[in-house]
């Protein structure tokens, strides 16, 4: 899910990667298409500028590590317009490195056929990234670069594809795992680039783990998201009913974004793919929230009822100020 903010309670951010070593650039990283989704093609100029400034004793293995080779192909894998050429560039990049993660994830996404061929490549794309961290930053990688994932590129392959898992075990309601992933993900990257803060709220709602929705909920702070304010609002609903508080927490959201009601309530239909991009407020950001959430909504007794209650009363005091 994309992330617009990356705010915790206490202000503080994830530390800063340790410093690798450096040499003099020798030449710019090439030219990019405009076209590039803007974190694939940042992705890849920081991956050029990090090669090219490699010490120069380390220059060889660097370059002959084949890893970064099968990296480089996945780069341009990403950049093909067919799902033909994608896993034919994807599968190129395993003949050169089978801990390349991100090729692993792409053919889980593209080429498995049902949810159980695609979890087991997800879990190969898994251990893949794992063993390739280990490879690349250390055994104790994960302990000592706690923190600090996803600022570190090597890391990044492992995460998507953790994200990615994590996802599909939801789906095949292997639940507790898929928390377990998601929350763990968060000890790694606690500034949160993937927006798993997003994923996770909701899911916790679901499984009735109020404290710990509470917890994460106090964490980060995003009231102007739809994930967070609706999630507070059911979250006081659950524990309370209607209460006042619960309502005044839900007109909020509404406030913040007035087309998640429609959805849930079935007054508009949801697409059949989710949007890759929103805005705040916008009916993109209200799909996304549905999608996680509906769910959780229809499951909970009188919840709908209440929503659509509370989503109609704004209205009726507008058309009766406007009368008068």
């Amino acid at each position: 899910m994309p992330v617009s903010k990356n705010r915790r309670k206490d202000g503080s951010k994830a530390p800063k990667p340790v410093p690798r070593k450096r040499r003099k650039a020798e030449a710019s990283p090439a030219p990019l298409p405009e076209d590039l989704p803007p974190r694939v093609a940042m992705e890849k100029m920081m991956a050029n500028l990090q090669r090219s400034l490699v010490v120069d004793d380390l220059l060889g293995e660097a370059e002959a590590d084949p890893l970064h080779a099968a990296q480089d192909v996945m780069y341009d894998a990403w950049e093909r317009g067919t799902k033909r050429e994608r896993i034919a560039l994807a599968k190129r990049a395993l003949g050169i490195s089978e801990l390349c993660a991100d090729a692993w994830l792409l053919l889980a996404e593209e080429e498995a056929k049902g949810i159980i061929e695609r979890r087991a490549t997800l879990d190969k794309a898994l251990a893949a990234g794992d063993e390739a961290v280990r490879h690349v930053l250390g055994e104790e990688a994960f302990e000592e670069e706690e923190g600090h994932f996803w600022g570190i590129l090597e890391t990044r392959p492992y995460m998507r594809a953790r994200a990615a898992l994590a996802e599909c075990l939801w789906e095949m309601g292997d639940r507790d795992e898929a928390v377990a992933h998601w929350r763990d993900m968060l000890r790694l990257c606690p500034n949160d680039n993937l927006g798993i803060r997003h994923v996770l709220a909701p899911k916790l709602l679901h499984l009735n783990l109020f404290e710990a929705a509470r917890d994460l909920l106090d964490e980060y702070e995003e009231p102007d998201f739809a994930e967070w304010a609706y999630t507070d609002a059911l979250l006081k609903y659950k524990q309370g009913g209607p209460t006042s508080g619960a309502g005044k927490a839900l007109a909020a959201a509404i406030k913040n974004n007035p087309h998640v009601p429609v959805y849930l309530l079935g007054e508009t239909r949801l697409p059949k793919q989710t949007p890759p991009h929103y805005a705040l407020g916008s009916k993109e950001e209200a799909v996304l929230y549905v999608f996680s959430s509906l769910e959780t909504w229809t499951s909970t007794k009188g919840a709908l009822a209440w929503l659509s209650e509370t989503a109609k009363t704004p209205c009726k005091k507008g058309t009766a100020q406007n009368r008068g």
